[in-house]
């Protein structure tokens, strides 16, 4: 049980060492230390501990088990879940562990495809190369508008975004629950071994800030990739971001962009983390 009845959450940062230096290096938040302060937002007094469990010899903070958390959370990642490396095997097998002792968990990106791969479905790379900024018509499946993950969510919405893998195959126990035109499975729900895990392709622990700290990191990727046509147009969009993250009152930007509440409101950006968090982990806090 943890203590004073609020929740104890573990996060799980899917980065390796060199993904979180190449982010600090350009004035991104490390992904666990965004999804920690997401959490304590979504839910004030509850207990964050953070795991690398790419690194080697990642363990649990001394004296804790993995029995002893009423959450997990799974960030983003550098890695490639479908190349077969210590860094990604010590994770899947994180992932079913979890599953078997029953924790809820949830997570963004790297996370729904550790979920579908660690319950026996599979990831390759895209076709189309990245999905990068904001995904566009995100749209509710079927199984997706009745889903408790969803409550209080539209049926079609945007959302902040960095990936260029996607999951194929769904394995057993696992439901997509929304998707659009670039990939079908932006969204799962995965029951694996009487676990459950909700995972997003897209990044609700993101703001119009760290969306463009990730495009500066990644910019001259991202010129290569035809994102850009020049170093200089894309500082020009990552200063657009960030001139609108401080004044969101610039409809001008906004309009230009393409962009509204659907990310700039957190309230709207993470109703399926508080769902998650409301839902899942608080009724079944030990």
């Amino acid at each position: 049980m943890s203590l004073a009845n609020t929740p104890q959450f573990l996060v799980l940062d899917g980065y390796s060492k060199a993904g979180r230096e190449d982010l600090e290096a350009g004035g991104a938040t490390t992904a666990g230390e965004l999804y920690r302060q997401m959490l304590q937002s979504c839910c004030p007094g509850a207990g964050v501990d953070l795991l690398y469990p790419a690194d080697a010899g990642a363990k649990l903070p001394k004296g804790a088990s993995l029995e002893q958390y009423d959450g997990i959370a799974w960030t983003g990642s550098s890695l490639t879940v479908y190349h077969d490396t210590d860094e990604v095997r010590q994770q899947i097998e994180f992932a079913r562990a979890s599953f078997k002792a029953k924790i809820p968990s949830f997570g963004s990106c790297w996370a729904a495809q550790i979920a579908v791969v660690a319950a026996g479905g599979y990831c390759q790379a895209h076709p189309w190369g990245r999905e990068m900024g904001i995904a566009r018509k995100i749209t509710l499946t079927v199984e997706g508008v009745g889903h408790p993950m969803y409550r209080g969510k539209k049926r079609v919405f945007d959302g902040f975004i960095s990936h260029d893998d996607e999951i194929t195959h769904m394995p057993p126990g696992g439901v997509v629950l929304a998707g659009n035109d670039f990939t079908w499975a932006q969204a799962v729900a995965v029951t694996h071994h009487g676990g459950r895990f909700w995972a997003v392709q897209y990044h609700p622990e993101y703001d119009l800030h760290e969306l463009a700290r990730l495009c500066f990191c990644r910019k001259q990727k991202l010129m290569d990739k035809g994102f850009f046509q020049s170093l200089d147009e894309a500082q020009r969009y990552v200063d657009l971001l960030e001139t609108l993250h401080r004044d969101p009152t610039r409809k001008d930007i906004a309009w230009l962009l393409g962009i509204d509440d659907d990310v700039m409101n957190p309230d709207i950006r993470q109703a399926e983390v508080r769902n998650w968090i409301e839902l899942l982990v608080l009724p079944n806090m030990r």
